[in-house]
């Protein structure tokens, strides 16, 4: 794992007083124009703290939602700044731009230890195709760069990767070292047993991540929509449950080469099935794996599974789990999930590692009302945590400066 630049790898004489230009993740839930999940704030909080510390002028840019390189104020970050400000007990200047003489004036007005936030980039298309000339201007407001955007650092757009060429040092800010080190340290040196748990609706989605984890891991379960493909591949009948017919046959090459492997690859042994999703007043009924009859549709793990599930987690020293088993966010396809979750906070408390691969599955254990504290780490990011864990290469990370 090549390791990059952190802010703490500074001489003082390169960040103190400095203008720092932050790439963060804003991009977050919003209702009737406020913020109604702070997750993504504050994971940003001690890079920010840091470098206001450093009495540096903290420039923070972020993207927001799919305005579709049009500015459109329905996704501005306006209203992100004022509960920035209420997080750190401190004003957080905005600028209506984040280019051009708009954002220079506010950069300009800024005194030491002063923050801003720019407006949403994408309202922009250069950000997107990663202009050279949009990068170069965003550039232009600060000394250095930060890339604390994990959740972003899969996307080679202008203030992830482009900026980079125009500032140095480009460096990794708290949050993405954290999550480097965090999802480096699992697939590198996890204590054994290491076991992954993958759910989420397709096969297609985690061929990658399936493909590497059987690699590396001990055991790994199957649970979600994904797992009536492989459930169908092997034979049995899934009633009217999601299935990618035309990856039945890569399922049954990947069972196979967990058997080749000698990784154990468990899937459910039953599932709660139900006749109409929309009928919401239609209990569930547990039916085993692979005899679901035409009419009934699999959306949750089943108790059966629940149980073999988290006897499989028990034993384990390390634990990976992306993508929730179950359509979660309906209490009547909760149970399984949940009881995952349960199962690693125990393996947590026991002196195990457990880790979330962000997504769903953070959303997840936030509506059963666990915190980062029951786990090891939560990872801010859905789509780069997943291409981090298939070993892909992500561009915000390729483009800072390596030791």
């Amino acid at each position: 794992m090549q390791q990059v630049f952190g802010m703490e790898d500074l001489k003082n004489s390169q960040i103190e007083g400095k203008r720092v230009l932050v790439r963060v993740d804003f991009n977050v839930p919003m209702q009737d124009g406020k913020v109604t999940d702070t997750t993504r704030l504050k994971a940003c909080l001690p890079t920010i703290e840091f470098l206001l510390k450093k009495n540096c002028k903290v420039i923070l840019m972020s993207h927001f939602g799919r305005p579709k390189g049009k500015k459109d104020l329905k996704y501005s970050l306006k209203p992100v700044a004022l509960e920035l400000g209420s997080l750190i007990r401190k004003e957080v200047k905005f600028a209506s731009d984040c280019i051009g003489p708009e954002a220079e004036s506010v950069v300009n007005s800024l005194d030491e230890a002063e923050i801003c936030l720019l407006e949403n980039v994408r309202f922009y298309s250069e950000e997107e195709t990663n202009e050279e000339g949009f990068s170069k201007k965003l550039a232009s407001l600060g000394e250095l760069y930060v890339n604390d955007a994990f959740g972003s650092a899969h996307r080679a757009h202008a203030s992830t990767t482009g900026v980079a060429k125009f500032l140095k040092p480009s460096v990794a800010g708290f949050l993405m070292e954290k999550e480097i080190t965090e999802l480096g340290n699992l697939l590198q040196r996890p204590e054994r047993p290491f076991t992954s748990i993958i759910g989420g609706s397709k096969v297609s989605s985690k061929i990658d991540i399936l493909d590497s984890l059987i690699e590396k891991s001990d055991v790994v379960l199957v649970g979600g929509g994904m797992a009536y493909t492989f459930i169908k591949a092997r034979g049995g009948k899934i009633g009217k449950s999601i299935c990618e017919d035309d990856k039945l046959s890569l399922a049954s090459e990947l069972i196979q080469k967990a058997k080749d492997k000698g990784t154990a690859f468990i899937l459910p042994d039953d599932n709660l099935c139900i006749k109409d999703f929309n009928n919401k007043s239609e209990v569930p009924q547990p039916v085993l794996a692979g005899q679901i009859d035409d009419e009934l549709e699999g959306c949750d793990v089943g108790p059966i599974t629940c149980e073999n599930f988290s006897r499989y987690i028990s034993e384990s020293k390390t634990i990976l789990w992306n993508g929730p088993v179950g359509i979660f966010e309906d209490d009547r396809f909760a149970s399984g999930s949940k009881a995952i979750a349960e199962a690693l906070t125990k393996v947590q408390a026991n002196g195990g590692k457990t880790v979330i691969g962000g997504g769903d599955s953070a959303a997840a254990v936030a509506k059963f009302g666990f915190t980062d504290k029951d786990f090891g780490h939560i990872s801010t990011g859905g789509g780069a945590s997943l291409e981090f864990l298939e070993g892909k290469t992500l561009p915000g990370v390729a483009a800072l400066d390596k030791i």
